[in-house]
Formats: structure tokens, sequence, C-alpha cells
């Protein structure tokens, strides 16, 4: 599974990263965290073009605060494009605290089973973890 992670929570997620490949999840699943320059997104890019992005390259929106005003909010684009096929957008519910052990072992334990059974969680908009 391939997870877009936002531009703001680069530091963040490479410690999750870190902790799921530690955790010998990398010989279960491929998990991939892909950053906004290697699929030529800017880090102003609106919402939208985030998550048609990430949509259209089969790969879960990890992030940490998209905004909920605006035309282009992550909220609205949810209410207006997502349907029963696409992936969820998965925030995490207090990014300054994914530093915590504990904290970062849940939201690890949340990203591998969304990965693992990402069927499960089509159409569901947004999941926030841990």
């Amino acid at each position: 599974m391939k997870f877009l992670v936002d531009h703001n929570i680069r530091g963040q997620a490479k410690l999750l990263l870190d902790a799921i490949a530690n955790q010998g999840w990398l010989n279960v699943i491929e998990i991939h965290f892909v950053t906004f320059e290697e699929i030529a997104l800017t880090i102003d890019s609106s919402d939208r073009v985030v998550w048609r992005s990430a949509q259209a390259n089969h790969m879960i929106l990890l992030t940490a605060n998209r905004s909920a005003k605006g035309e282009d909010s992550l909220e609205l684009v949810l209410c207006e494009e997502n349907t029963l096929d696409s992936l969820p957008v998965i925030t995490i519910g207090n990014v300054d605290r994914v530093c915590e052990s504990e904290y970062r072992e849940r939201c690890v334990n949340r990203l591998v089973e969304i990965a693992l059974y990402v069927d499960n969680y089509l159409g569901a908009r947004r999941i926030f973890i841990p």
C-alpha cells in the first residue's frame, strides 16, 4: 500500500515508517511512503489537487491538518468527490505526539491494519488515528 505523505509531516512520517520497519511489518506487507515531490505536487497544491492525485495514484493520503474551509477544502472535496471505491484519508489526531513511542506504536498499528484490510476502508472518507 502506498501512502502519500502530506508535505508538513515528513519528519513524523519518517518516524512512523521506521517503526513499521523495526516491527517487521515490511516483511509482511508492502508499505511505501511517497512524498509530494515524487508525484510532482507542490506544497501549495490545493486539497482538491492533493486528494485527486492520491486517488489517481492509488495512494492513501496521510495528513495532519488539511483545510476545512473553502471550495477546495478537504472536507468539501470528500463530500463532493468521494465514492464507495475511494481510498480513505488518514489524519493523525495529534501529530505532535508521534515522537512519543506509545502514541507512535498506536498509530503504526492502525496504519498497518488499514493497509492490510484496505478494502474494508474504501469509501470511508476520513479516518483519524490512532
